[in-house]
C-alpha cells in the first residue's frame, strides 16, 4: 500500500472536509506518542518509538513534540494547529516504508525544537481519519496549518527533501525558526577553516549528495574552489596585473577572487560583468561560470548577488 510521489506540493488547502471529525463535546488533549508502556500493548506508538520511553527522556523533545493522533482527540489536534503547524504521519505496523520515513520525521521534530508538532496516525486504529484525509498509500504526510489541511506527500523521501517540505510548511505558517545545526556542516566548515581543502570538499560533496538543495554546503564547496584558485597568489601583484590589462581574462578572474576574499564582492562582480562584455566564445562562458561560482560563495539571499545577476543578464543578452 504505497504510492510514492517525489515532488511534494504544500499549497493545496481546504481539499479535505474535516467537519465529520469535529465532536460536539470537547476532546481530550492528544496523548504523547511514546507512552511508558510496552510496544505490544496496543498503544499505537509509531515504528520509531522506544518501548518504555517517555518524551521527556529524549534530548530536545518536549512532552508534545511528537504525539499520537486519534479520531477521539482530533478536534484538540485541529485546535492546536491554529498556533503550531502539525505534520500528520499516516502509518501502520505492517508498513515497511513507514519504518524508514518515521525515524526521519521524528529526528527533524527533535531538531526543530517544538516549532512544529509531529502527529502519528495509525491508519489501522483510525480508519476514519485515513478516509477523511484520502490516504491512498502509506506512509503519507499531510500538514495542518491554522486548522486547515495542506497537501503533503506519500512514500519515502530523502531527509533533505523532507526537510525542504518542513521548511516550506513553516514558511507558509509564518513561523520563523533558526536552521537546526548540522554536525556534518560543522565538520566540513572546520576542515575548510583548518586549511584541509580535500577533506572539506569531500564533506561538502557528501552533504550535497544527500541534500542537493543545501545552500550552505554549496557555498562551502564554492569557497573550497575559491581558495584553491588563489593558492600561492600575491594579491597586490594580481590586482596590479589586472589593472594593467582589462582584457587579461585570467588576471581579471583571479583579481575578482581576491576582491571577494577581501570583502569587496560587489567590485568583484562588476569586474567580471565588465569582462563578459569584452569576451566571446569559450572565454566568455568561462567568465560567466566563474561569476556564478562567486555568487554561490555568497549564497542566494545576498542582496549584492541579486543586483549582479541582473547586470549579468543584461551583459549576456
Amino acid at each position: 500500500m504505497s504510492d510514492p510521489r517525489t515532488t511534494p506540493s504544500i499549497f493545496t488547502r481546504g481539499a479535505v472536509d474535516l467537519s465529520a471529525l469535529r465532536p460536539s463535546a470537547p476532546a481530550k488533549p492528544a496523548a504523547p506518542s511514546r507512552p511508558a508502556a510496552p510496544a505490544d500493548a496496543g498503544s499505537g506508538a509509531g515504528p520509531g518509538a522506544v518501548p518504555g520511553a517517555v518524551p521527556g527522556a529524549i534530548p530536545g523533545v518536549t512532552p508534545d513534540t511528537i504525539i499520537d493522533v486519534t479520531e477521539a482527540d482530533f478536534q484538540a489536534v485541529l485546535e492546536r494547529s491554529l498556533t503550531t503547524p502539525i505534520l500528520l504521519d499516516f502509518w501502520a505496523d505492517w508498513c515497511e516504508p513507514c519504518k524508514k520515513l518515521s525515524p526521519v520525521l521524528e529526528k527533524l521534530a527533535v531538531e526543530y525544537g517544538g516549532s512544529w508538532i509531529l502527529g502519528k496516525v495509525n491508519v489501522d486504529l483510525n480508519p476514519r481519519l485515513a478516509q477523511v484525509f484520502r490516504v491512498q498509500g502509506i506512509p503519507q504526510v499531510t500538514a495542518l496549518i491554522g486548522g486547515q489541511p495542506v497537501e503533503g506527500f506519500s512514500g519515502v523521501l530523502a531527509e533533505g527533501q523532507v526537510r525542504q517540505y518542513v521548511d516550506a510548511v513553516l514558511k507558509a505558517a509564518g513561523v520563523s525558526v533558526a536552521t537546526p545545526e548540522d554536525p556534518r556542516l560543522d565538520a566540513a566548515d572546520d576542515a575548510l577553516m583548518g586549511g584541509d581543502l580535500d577533506a572539506a570538499e569531500a564533506a561538502y560533496k557528501k552533504i550535497l549528495a544527500e541534500s542537493p538543495a543545501d545552500a550552505a554546503a554549496e557555498s562551502g564547496l564554492a569557497q573550497v574552489e575559491l581558495y584553491r584558485r588563489i593558492s600561492g597568489a600575491d594579491p597586490s601583484e594580481v590586482l596590479a596585473k589586472a589593472e594593467a590589462d582589462p582584457a587579461d581574462v585570467q588576471a581579471q578572474r583571479l583579481a575578482a577572487d581576491i576582491e571577494v576574499l577581501s570583502g569587496q564582492a560587489e567590485q568583484a562582480y562588476a569586474r567580471l560583468v565588465a569582462l563578459i562584455k569584452l569576451t566571446t566564445g569559450d572565454d566568455r562562458d568561462a567568465v560567466r561560470k566563474h561569476l556564478l561560482s562567486l555568487f554561490a560563495v555568497a549564497g542566494p539571499d545576498d542582496p549584492a548577488v541579486a543586483g549582479a545577476r541582473r547586470a549579468l543578464a543584461s551583459a549576456l543578452f
